[in-house]
Order: structure tokens, then sequence, then C-alpha cells
């Protein structure tokens, strides 16, 4: 069975019989983590275990693990920064700013390698216009170079430790207010004015091999009517041909509030897949996610793109399979590692938790 083009969310600690069915059907093809999912590392790597050993090839496992706010494993793990800490590093001394990014990238992947998860949405590669409180100082930086030069170093490390990247979110949030959780987001700027801003870093990880990017439910009303990730003109247009961007398109999750405008989740994740998305993210209640599920299934494959390699296509299979985890390490093994202590020595000034707290 091949990977589904629907990543899914989970309810609990532990597996019900219910989700086990669920993991089955052959639309799911990932599973993303949330902190309802973990309580300590012991549980989180055996639940991780149980999805990964329900079919072949594995399920992907994903989780949103940035840093700051946005860290949904904690006890146990590194509290990692917002990297606007370094963004602001960049500014006095962009050379060891980029070190450290590189050292950040690598230990945030690492510890979550440790416990099977095969990668983290992130970096977001946003910029920090100052107006968004959604994004705020999960931004490196207002410079789009400056983003683009640090998250390099970022995923460079998260490529040493066996984890693909996920750039997000295409093609810019951070000059919106309104947070897509909450409220339909509109971004009036021209194409122009964001092609020289917000997609310069894009540009640059994609010529640097980025594994993964995911789309905004932001409308940009001077571009297209249509949220990013539900829009042919972003995905296919600009995403792959103008950038020439050959890895996997995740949307974001379509159960936020700036989805709505593409109907019921049955429509939306249709939507999305048609508009180009490899992979199209419920994350949450249950009977959504089955009534997703069984629409895609009878929602004819060809509908779902444009392009023959599209999602349910041999390529977007291909894209996907690359995003699973490699260089599986235990947590002994980690903890024994004298790269793992001389990274919480590194980042020693930015960390909220002392190293022993760690272990």
């Amino acid at each position: 069975m091949s990977l589904g083009p629907v990543m899914v969310g989970l309810s609990g600690l532990t597996l019900t019989a219910e989700e086990r069915e669920m993991l089955q059907h052959p639309m799911v093809g990932a599973v993303i983590l949330f902190s309802r999912n973990f309580e300590n590392t012991l549980q989180v790597k055996a639940l991780i275990d149980e999805v990964h050993a329900l079919r072949q090839p594995k399920l992907l496992v994903a989780v949103d693990h940035e840093g700051g706010r946005v860290q949904r494993f904690r006890s146990g793990f590194t509290r990692l920064p917002a990297v606007r800490n370094f963004g602001q590093l960049y500014d006095q001394d962009p050379k060891r700013a980029k070190r450290i990014c590189e050292t950040a990238g690598w230990l945030m992947a690492v510890e979550l390698r440790a416990v099977g998860v095969d990668f983290s949405f992130a970096p977001v590669i946003d910029l920090d216009y100052g107006v968004s409180t959604v994004i705020g100082d999960r931004a490196f930086h207002r410079d789009p170079q400056a983003v683009a030069e640090l998250t390099q170093s970022y995923i460079k490390g998260m490529q040493r430790a066996g984890m693909a990247a996920t750039a997000k979110h295409f093609p810019g949030h951070g000059a919106v207010e309104v947070d897509t959780h909450l409220g339909i987001a509109r971004d009036e700027r021209r194409l122009v004015d964001i092609e020289s801003e917000d997609l310069i870093p894009f540009e640059r990880l994609i010529h640097n091999g980025l594994a993964g990017v995911m789309a905004a439910h932001v409308i940009y009303p001077q571009v297209d009517d249509k949220p990013a990730g539900f829009s042919h003109f972003w995905l296919q247009r600009i995403l792959r041909q103008q950038l020439q961007f050959q890895g996997v398109i995740f949307s974001d999750d379509l159960l936020m509030e700036g989805a709505a405008v593409a109907g019921d989740v049955c429509e939306r994740a249709a939507a999305a897949l048609t508009a180009g998305c490899d992979m199209a993210l419920v994350c949450s209640d249950f009977n959504a996610i089955c009534r997703t599920l069984d629409h895609l299934k009878k929602f004819d494959n060809a509908q779902c793109t444009r392009s023959a390699r599209g999602a349910g296509s041999p390529a977007s299979h291909l894209r996907l399979a690359r995003m699973h985890g490699r260089h599986p390490i235990s947590r002994d093994q980690l903890h024994n590692d004298p790269q793992w202590h001389q990274a919480l020595h590194v980042l020693g000034p930015w960390l909220e938790a002392k190293p022993l707290d760690l272990l």
C-alpha cells in the first residue's frame, strides 16, 4: 500500500481501535502529533512505533516543533528558543548566527528522531513585518536575505540529523494581521512585491534541495481569489513552474477558519489536492477525518491535479517517501553523543531548561 494524500491527527496518548482502523485507510499517508499526544518520551516513542508498525511503507509521523511558542513536546526535550533570537544575533554577528542556527536545527531534529518522528514542520521562513501576532517571533528576521541565510544553515543541521525540512508558509504569511486559525486573511500586496521580498527565501532554499513546503491559508486578491493552498496559480505556476520546486506540497490544517472559503472539510481536501498539494492535513475531529477519507476515496484521482505529477501520481508517492526520517538513533545513544552535549553548551544562553533536566 502506498502513502495516501491525507495527514491525520490522533485523539490522545495511545491509539484507539477506531484510529488503528482509520490509519489503514488507503487515503492516509501520515500522522501529525500535538501536545495532546504527548506525556513523556517513552509514551510518545511507543505511540510512534505503533503507528510505524501498522503499514508498509511506514506512515509518516510529523509534528510542529519549531521552538519558542510552537513546540509540542516539552518534558525530556530541549526547550528550544524562538528563532527570532537567531535573527537578532545575525544583526551583530552573521557568521556566528548561522553556526548556531545549524546547531539548533540539528538539535531539534535529532531529539525528534530519537523518538521516531520523521519530520518537523520547520523552519518558518515568513518575514517578520511586525504585524502578524501568529507569526511574530516564529520568524527569523524581516530581511529576506537574512532569513534565507539563517534557514539554509538551520536546514543543513536538520539534514545532518536525518530529517527533511518543510518551509512554511508559502508564499508568505508575515504581512497579514489575521490569524488564519481564527479568520480569513487577505494580503493586498501585488505579486511583484511578494516576489521581491517573501519569495526570496523560498527560491534560495528550493535551489538547495528543499524537501517540503507548506502553503498558507492566505488570500492574495491582487494575484488570485483563492487562498494559496487552494490556488493552482500559486502552487503550479509559481511554486512548481517558476521556482521549479520538486518536493512535497502540504496544505495547512484544513479545519482552520482560514480554509473555510473552500467549503466543508471534504471540499477543502479535494480543492487542495486539485490545486496541487501532495498531502492535505486534517488535524483533529475523528468524524471529519473519516468523512474526508471516504470522500477522497470516491473522488476520481485524475481530478486531484491538473498534472500527472500531482497527488496520487508516482511522482507524488516518491516525494512523500523522501520525507521518511533517516539515521535512526536511540535516546541513550543521543545522550552519550558528545555532539549532543556540545550543542547544549553552544545553545546554553538561549535555553529555558538546564541540560540535566533533559536526561
